[in-house]
């Protein structure tokens, strides 16, 4: 099992962590947001960070909040991730009223894999279920993959075909559909794909009201994808953020379902500037 961070960031530092937040730098801008895994202390006071801080979030409910700026900084904004430490992808930022900015830094991890990847078969066919805002669906047609982004919410999507634009990639196919409504369907057209991401939320809604809960929904989609697997050259991608999910679930998952790939598993972290890693979910890479 393996634990592993991040190499390659520059546009991203976790500067400190504890008392449930994390005081983070996307670019220039700094920010102050929830962390229910961050239970530890803070290194440096939480007046010292509001003194550091661009903006900060503030929850008025359970799935929702406002945020409250320190300083006069736009609302959207860019940033860069160098591939490999050398190619840059360019990716908007957002304050959004469920705390996100439209990044996780630590999926940085699997982009460099799915990258490696696509870049070892000529126009690769890559599918990206539950795929946000799009990087890892552009580090793959970075690779030159044909991908197919998949996501439930159509403001997201939009999003994600702004950093495709960005990024001057014209080529990915955008899709608004619950995941697994649209896997069934690539099953019955006899879909077969290179490469396979996937990094479901706990509990989601799709765009007709359809139910995702992870622990009873996640078997059952591996064994659809599975149906989707090129018979020579393949790779799948599954990520988990949920408190409590151990990596040996995934392990155990796909030894299930893939058996006889080559995998690797762990945990994703980011280590703030004093050292202290804060886990960042679980993930499970394999290759045929």
């Amino acid at each position: 099992m393996e634990i592993i961070c991040p190499s390659y960031w520059k546009d991203y530092e976790l500067i400190d962590s504890g008392n449930f937040k994390k005081l983070e730098r996307f670019g220039k801008i700094i920010t102050i947001r929830p962390e229910p895994q961050a239970i530890w202390d803070s290194t440096l006071t939480f007046d010292e960070w509001q003194k550091i801080s661009s903006v900060e979030y503030v929850p008025t409910s359970a799935n929702s909040g406002k945020w409250k700026k320190h300083k006069n900084i736009p609302d959207t904004w860019t940033i860069n991730y160098l591939l490999n430490g050398k190619e840059a992808i360019t990716l908007k930022l957002s304050l959004t009223s469920f705390k996100h900015v439209g990044i996780f830094p630590e999926q940085a991890v699997n982009w460099e894999f799915i990258y490696e990847q696509c870049l070892s078969v000529s126009n690769a066919k890559v599918l990206n279920l539950f795929a946000y805002t799009g990087a890892a669906s552009i580090v793959a047609a970075y690779a030159k993959a044909n991908v197919t982004h998949v996501d439930s919410v159509k403001q997201i999507v939009n999003w994600a075909s702004n950093n495709a634009k960005l990024n001057n990639i014209s080529t990915i196919r955008w899709i608004v559909d619950d995941a697994t409504k649209f896997v069934k369907r690539e099953i019955r057209r006899g879909s077969k794909y290179n490469g396979i991401i996937l990094d479901p939320p706990a509990f989601g809604h799709g765009p007709n009201g359809e139910d995702w809960k992870l622990e009873r929904d996640i078997n059952e989609m591996l064994k659809l994808i599975a149906q989707l697997k090129h018979y020579s050259k393949f790779f799948l991608v599954l990520n988990v953020y949920s408190l409590g999910f151990s990596a040996l679930v995934l392990e155990n998952l796909i030894k299930t379902i893939f058996n006889g790939c080559v995998y690797q598993f762990g945990e994703l972290f980011v280590k703030d500037n004093y050292d202290k890693k804060l886990p960042l979910g679980v993930f499970i890479q394999i290759k045929s």
